[in-house]
């Protein structure tokens, strides 16, 4: 079928509806919403069979639902209409939501309903639901769709018109710090993360907060601050204390809660936590390692995936330690994203963006180097979750890797105006080749992981109902043999040993091309990255996806 996605931005479920329909060898046009006009212009261009909008925050015009079978995917179940649908059900502690997909007409959110699927609720923030439970339900929601649309005995379900839900303003997620409880707290900043926050004001600076977690020994007054942590600070609330690990002040974006309250913090005592954790517990940490005989499950849970230099010495740090305590070293991300690379926000905010973008970058290659020449054990990369940028290519340092079947990988820099090092010219053809290589940095498209194991780039798929216990499985067999092991880790090292010269320059020379993306002040990357980090709104469909 050729399809048309009407989008409002290429978010993680467009592109995982992108990467599943052509995958179905659909023919796929990527068109942004930008106006009414250029929204009927490029319908009547293309002249698709269907329109599917993933993402779509602009009513559809009447000129082209009349004329094309357009299908809405909405986050919530039936019955469930207007903005804030996720917001609203976190805050009314809804136990079950999901995805229908409905047909547009003149109705908000009221067309026939060709599909739906509904999920458990899970306690987490609103960004992570939607990344997550509610990503994987609408892609089976829109595979139903297409199986309904052909089924000629298939008659869609009336939607139930309830009202338009109210809109959910800064009252509705106003944090009453006499009155509720931890647990209502982090309730109302998870049904405003990542937008647009629960507005407070913290030490006399008024701010959107975004980040909670429950902390389980430390305890203050209502609304004191008794802690700081890597960046986080920990707040007294009537029953325990909650850490907010970022506040974005107004008209400006989100940072590490430290970054934003500076010397408002001076006294407030730094409470540390191992480096690496060996078991959860309530309360702020990104590092966390679970130990299984002698392999080493390492996470790193860094908010949205960004890694900034202090985060990539600590995982650094944590990388070399365990290469000590077990024979294979398995990279497993964060709850929601493996990898992202540097931190562009930290960077956008710095006073020194070139001196620190230099040693965010250097930093990150640091943690890639120790994971290259690591010849006394494997290494193994978990794609479990969604990686970009210097993420994937800090994945692909790895002996093996394996991905989850949902996950979509971005291995490209150009979007952000950057060449890219992370060891990726070495690293990338060693698993594609040089052509496959070339043509992946400089499409900027997102990859699936049934195309990422047709090239080569990884080397196992598992389901994503049973990946945990499959990766665990491959870990597992990776040490049946120790006379395999120490062969894998001789040959290894003598390919290490050949080619570290060669290894090395490709560092080196991909430094030498990004030295002046960073200290040019003219440099692309800085106004790119000013556009990303204020989520300017896009003018017109990137020309990357005009040209799939």
């Amino acid at each position: 079928m050729k399809i048309l996605l009407l989008i409002s931005s290429f978010n993680s479920l467009s592109q995982k509806v992108y990467v599943r329909l052509k995958e179905q060898n659909h023919i796929v046009s990527i068109k942004y919403a930008i106006d009414n006009k250029l929204m009927i212009e490029e319908v009547k261009s293309f002249k698709p069979d269907i329109i599917l909008c993933p993402f779509l925050n602009k009513f559809v015009p009447k000129e082209i639902y009349e004329n094309t079978a357009t299908f809405i995917v909405h986050p919530g179940i039936i019955g469930d209409r207007g903005a804030n649908s996720l917001d609203l059900a976190i805050l009314e502690d809804k136990k079950q939501w999901g995805v229908v997909v409905l047909k547009a007409n003149e109705e908000f959110d009221g067309g026939d309903i060709y599909s739906f699927e509904n999920f458990s609720m899970p306690n987490k923030s609103k960004a992570s639901i939607y990344r997550n439970e509610v990503t994987n339900c609408a892609i089976k929601a829109i595979d139903k769709l297409f199986i309904n649309l052909q089924d000629s005995s298939f008659s869609p379900i009336k939607q139930v018109l309830n009202p338009l839900h109210k809109k959910i303003t800064q009252e509705d997620r106003k944090i009453n710090w006499e009155k509720d409880s931890s647990s209502e707290i982090i309730k109302k900043i998870n049904a405003s993360d990542s937008s647009p926050g629960v507005k407070e004001t913290l030490l006399g600076l008024p701010c959107y907060m975004y980040g909670a977690f429950l902390e389980e020994e430390l305890k203050g007054k209502p609304k004191q601050i008794v802690a700081k942590r890597d960046g986080a600070i920990c707040i007294g609330t009537i029953d325990k204390a909650v850490w907010i690990t970022h506040l974005k002040e107004e008209n400006y974006f989100k940072l590490p809660t430290t970054y934003v309250l500076k010397d408002r913090l001076k006294g407030v005592v730094e409470k540390r936590v191992p480096l690496v954790l060996t078991k959860h517990i309530d309360t702020f940490y990104e590092l966390r390692v679970e130990k299984e005989e002698e392999i080493a499950y390492l996470y790193f849970n860094f908010h949205n995936g960004a890694m900034s230099t202090a985060q990539c010495i600590r995982l650094k740090y944590a990388i070399d330690y365990l290469k000590e305590e077990c024979k294979v070293l398995v990279l497993m991300g964060g709850e929601d994203f493996f990898s992202n690379g540097i931190h562009l926000n930290i960077l956008e905010d710095s006073k020194k963006q070139g001196e620190d973008g230099w040693s965010n970058i250097n930093a990150i290659n640091d943690i890639i180097k120790s994971l290259i020449f690591s010849s006394e054990i494997i290494t193994v990369t978990s794609f479990g979750k969604n990686a970009g940028a210097g993420g994937v290519f800090l994945g692909l340092a790895s002996d093996y890797i394996v991905i989850n079947e949902e996950v979509v990988l971005n291995p490209h820099y150009k979007t952000l105006g950057l060449s890219g090092s992370e060891y990726h010219s070495f690293t990338l053809p060693k698993r594609v080749g040089e052509l496959k290589a070339k043509e992946i940095i400089n499409k900027c498209l997102p990859l699936g992981s049934s195309e990422a194991k047709n090239i080569g780039l990884v080397d196992k798929v598992f389901k994503n109902e049973n990946y945990l216990k499959e990766l665990k499985e491959f870990c597992k067999d990776l040490l049946k043999d120790e006379d395999s092991f120490d062969e894998f880790c001789e040959q290894k090292e003598e390919f290490l040993e050949e080619n570290a010269k060669y290894i090395n320059s490709c560092k080196e020379k991909e430094l030498k091309q990004m030295y002046d993306e960073f200290w040019k002040e003219e440099s692309l990357f800085h106004i790119l990255r000013k556009e990303f980090v204020y989520k300017k709104q896009a003018l017109k469909t990137p020309q990357r996806l005009k040209e799939i």
